[in-house]
């Protein structure tokens, strides 16, 4: 199949095109290579995060650095934003406040556990929610059995990776800080991925749009880095202790906050892009579970957290339910 991309404005009010080629790729390729990409790079912002300073405020300071990455983005873009459906903008709104419950959630989970527990958990829980929505919404007709079985079997290895032996296997298990706010941050993440999943069909069947698939996700990933920073900004900032974290971040951690945010946005946009590519947003979460597999190496051999026989075994199984996921 060959693609074609318009690329717009090559002037102010005037609109013009340059086609590009892709080979002939079928369209399945071309979304698994923009997600391990982009799993990598998750993996790599979370270690830098866990390692370095994690706290809700460095988050935002990342997330608010990040944002002037995109000022020229929105405002190239302006005319055409203006134009927007108004229902994006309230999704917009929706997504911000899911982001913000997702680093609040990761950022304690990161203060209280191994990133080697933590992320796991946190990347795991949000594949079965958004699948149950795919079913609610009508769309499991279009997962295949193959796809499922590989689902159940990527939470099931997540949920081995915490346990130091199977013996060890029980709900107080997982009913500590580092556990429920990696939960809480796996709410925000299917949240999240449902909403962008919904605007960005908005935005790509917009009447008159010109607008590519990257093109899209590009402007969407700059509005929702704006709706964030300002739900996470009331959300934290009433608490004097964030308010003390976060001048110190814009002090002494400033730099790494940027190349964070830099990266965060990049590998969401990669991500983003990728749900042109597919059938159902559910291949997209599942796939990105790839992450895990990075994460947890990193944890184990450059943070030295603990290598127990059931974290690793944990991995295992969840790479293969990948494979799965990739074979449906």
């Amino acid at each position: 199949m060959i693609l074609k991309i318009l690329f717009m404005k090559n002037g102010i009010g005037s609109y013009g095109t340059l086609q590009v080629y892709f080979l002939v790729i079928p369209m399945s390729l071309i979304a698994i290579f923009l997600l391990v990409i982009s799993s990598t790079t998750h993996a790599a912002w979370n270690f830098v995060s866990k390692r370095e300073y994690p706290s809700a405020s460095f988050f935002l300071t990342s997330n608010l650095l990040g944002d002037l990455i995109f000022v020229p983005v929105i405002v190239y873009y302006a005319n055409i934003i203006g134009n927007f459906p108004i229902e994006v903008f309230g999704l917009l709104l929706a997504t911000g406040f899911f982001m913000a419950i997702y680093y609040i959630g990761l950022a304690g989970a990161y203060r209280f556990g191994d990133l080697s527990v933590a992320y796991p958990l946190a990347r795991s829980a949000p594949v079965l929610l958004v699948m149950a929505v795919s079913f609610l919404r009508g769309n499991g007709d279009q997962i295949s059995a193959h796809s499922i079985y590989g689902i159940v079997l990527v939470v099931v290895g997540c949920f081995l990776i915490p346990l130091t032996r199977l013996s060890d296997f029980s709900l107080k298990r997982y009913i500590t800080p580092t556990c429920l706010l990696a939960l809480m941050a796996a709410c925000g993440t299917a949240g999240y991925s449902i909403v962008d999943d919904a605007s960005l069909e908005i935005l790509r069947n917009m009447p008159g749009s010109f607008l590519n698939p990257f093109q899209s996700s590009l402007i969407y990933i700059g509005l929702q880095g704006f709706t964030t920073s300002l739900i996470m900004g009331a959300l934290i900032l009433i608490r004097q202790n964030e308010r003390r974290l976060f001048a110190e971040v814009i002090g002494r951690k400033k730099r790494k906050a940027f190349l964070t945010g830099l990266v965060v946005r990049m590998t969401y946009i990669l991500v983003l892009t990728s749900m042109a590519f597919v059938n159902d947003i559910s291949y997209v979460v599942t796939f990105r579970q790839f992450s895990i597999i990075v994460g947890t190496l990193m944890g184990i051999f450059i943070l030295k957290e603990p290598a127990h026989k059931t974290k690793l075994m944990g991995v295992i199984i969840v790479f293969v339910g990948l494979i799965l996921v990739g074979l449906g």
